[in-house]
């Protein structure tokens, strides 16, 4: 039995298959991160769903793809974790970057993929390679356009009385924005940046509205400025993406991408569909 995992901070997609692609079950956890979570909680996530822990000795292989597995250190961390979690499985840990790769990319096409959901992430694929300029430093110091920097920005917009009244009455209608709840959650809850991204929903329903269009169009110009062009393959190859920020928004991305004479190429709000197919023909 192969497990398939692609996480991101705020949730985790699981399909065990067979070794000719049958698909013999699927389920959704919370996301695990290993930037913000430590072991106990890992565990606490894998053994809350009972497909998982009912079948943890029957996977023979799984396959991580998961938000803050950038660094040696996080992929190893992770890795041991799983090793004792499934005794009778070869582990490979990647960074949620090879799963959008796998995803957007079924023939190894050169390309520069993208992750914009609760998080963001940036890298170019050369065929073979994946070759990342940008090191994340993870939700507090970047994750530009994500879901998470949204949420701050709505957040911290309100507080600073920059929002609009009638935006932030529908805001105050839409979520508890008493500072203690804000407090509790960014500071002694799990997940903060995944907390942040729920935030992110509101501004996608108002995105017509002139402030939330304002916000959207300036984080995506920072983010194809501070990222994308970072490239230089950014002026011929397509640019990928993946995430539920990049699925909601894509006629804006379009919009912008096309101001800098840069090709949109697939958008795609999960690439687990993609791991699928891959890992029917590669171990």
């Amino acid at each position: 039995m192969k497990l398939l995992v692609d996480s991101g901070s705020t949730k985790a997609d699981w399909i065990a298959i067979d070794d000719s692609g049958k698909v013999l079950f699927t389920t959704q956890s919370l996301g695990v991160n290993p930037e913000v979570l430590g072991k106990d909680e890992v565990l606490n996530r894998l053994n809350d769903r009972f497909d998982i822990s009912h079948n943890r000795k029957s996977v023979t292989h799984l396959y991580f793809y998961g938000a803050g597995c950038g660094t040696e250190r996080m992929r190893n961390f992770l890795s041991a974790i799983f090793k004792e979690y499934f005794p009778n499985a070869v582990i490979s840990v990647n960074e949620d970057t090879y799963a959008a790769v796998y995803a957007t990319t079924p023939r190894n096409e050169s390309a520069i993929v993208c992750i914009l959901g609760t998080g963001s992430n940036c890298s170019y694929f050369d065929g073979k390679e994946l070759h990342q300029k940008v090191q994340s430093l993870g939700y507090i110091a970047m994750d530009d356009c994500s879901g998470n920097r949204f949420g701050r920005e709505l957040i911290r917009s309100y507080y600073f009385n920059k929002m609009p009244k009638d935006l932030a009455a529908e805001f105050e209608k839409a979520h508890d924005l008493e500072a203690d709840v804000i407090k509790h959650n960014l500071y002694k809850e799990p997940n903060p940046n995944a907390y942040l991204a729920t935030f992110a929903k509101f501004l996608i329903q108002h995105k017509d509205n002139e402030f939330c269009k304002k916000l959207i169009h300036n984080a995506m110009e920072d983010f194809v400025d501070l990222y994308i062009k970072q490239y230089e393959e950014h002026k011929t190859a397509p640019v990928h993406f993946i995430g539920s920020i990049a699925f909601y928004l894509r006629d804006e991305l379009k919009e912008v991408l096309s101001k800098h004479k840069i090709k949109l190429g697939n958008v795609l709000r999960r690439p687990i569909d993609g791991l699928i197919a891959y890992h029917s023909v590669n171990n």
